[in-house]
């Protein structure tokens, strides 16, 4: 019988009370070559006129799979999984009623075996537990020479605003006796590690680094932060004592006005499989 993982619980946890928040967080912010991460995946499709079937893994709130059916309007036979059922009411109440939606795990999908054409996921994949299990699942759901396109995280926040925050937050988190959570397999985190997991099933396998520009005020800047895995898990005084300690330790880097420069820093994977 499956029992979920730490991380499994904490995610549905968090989703359950805060639904949106990737899409909230990164469907405004743009790229040199893009509008938004997500639609650096939809462009990926659009060369193709066929008739598709798209599976996007941990749909949330169903952002993805509206930006597809509105760029491709007739083409599209979608499908979202998502394993928090908070997130898949908020997006089956914006879809359309053909869109299937699924609550299931990545690592055992109800899908029929080489039904799906493409495979979407945005900033989902590299914190999946048994991620050798879940490509494999994805492999399986694959027509031959059917594509998995991935967006996944390739660093936090860019430039010096990233560096102090990622100190503070150190600082912060050791003094809060913050308990470490793993959160994906460690070979996710670099391009060898993701060809090393890749290899078995896929082939073509590319990278593109996305970075997303960014120029919040601070209170923008809080309020982003405050709605990452990281700092949700903190006690409420920690988070005060953060903010607080982020605010005069960024002071400097503030521009006439009243922002500051970062972006988040992404990478878009994808591969054909064999």
């Amino acid at each position: 019988m499956y029992s979920p993982s730490p991380a499994e619980r904490f995610f549905e946890d968090f989703h359950q009370r805060r639904p949106g928040t990737t899409s909230a967080a990164f469907a405004h912010l743009r790229s040199d070559r893009h509008e938004s991460s997500y639609a650096a995946l939809a462009a990926t499709l659009l060369p193709s006129s066929s008739p598709l079937t798209v599976l996007d893994l941990a749909c949330g709130n169903g952002y993805l799979l509206k930006l597809l059916d509105e760029l491709c309007p007739g083409r599209l036979h979608l499908i979202g999984v998502d394993m928090s059922q908070t997130e898949l009411d908020v997006a089956r109440s914006k879809l359309p009623n053909d869109v299937r939606l699924l609550k299931e795990r990545a690592q055992a999908l109800s899908i029929t075996t080489a039904s799906v054409d493409v495979v979407v996921s945005h900033l989902a994949l590299m914190l999946m537990d048994d991620i050798e299990r879940v490509l494999g699942e994805i492999h399986r759901v694959l027509r031959k020479e059917g594509t998995v396109v991935a967006i996944v995280g390739r660093g936090f926040l860019l430039g010096p605003v990233g560096e102090t925050y990622s100190q503070v937050f150190r600082e912060v988190a050791a003094q809060d006796a913050l308990a470490h959570l793993p959160m994906g397999d460690p070979r996710m985190r670099t391009e060898t590690g993701w060809l090393e997991l890749f290899n078995k099933d896929f082939e073509a396998v590319t990278f593109e680094d996305i970075d997303v520009s960014w120029q919040p005020d601070f209170a923008e800047l809080w309020q982003s932060l405050s709605e990452t895995y990281d700092i949700d898990r903190l006690t409420p005084a920690a988070r005060v004592q953060l903010k607080e300690r982020l605010s005069t330790s960024i002071s400097t880097l503030e521009q006439p006005d009243g922002t500051y420069v970062t972006g988040w820093g992404l990478r878009m994977i994808q591969a054909r499989a064999r």
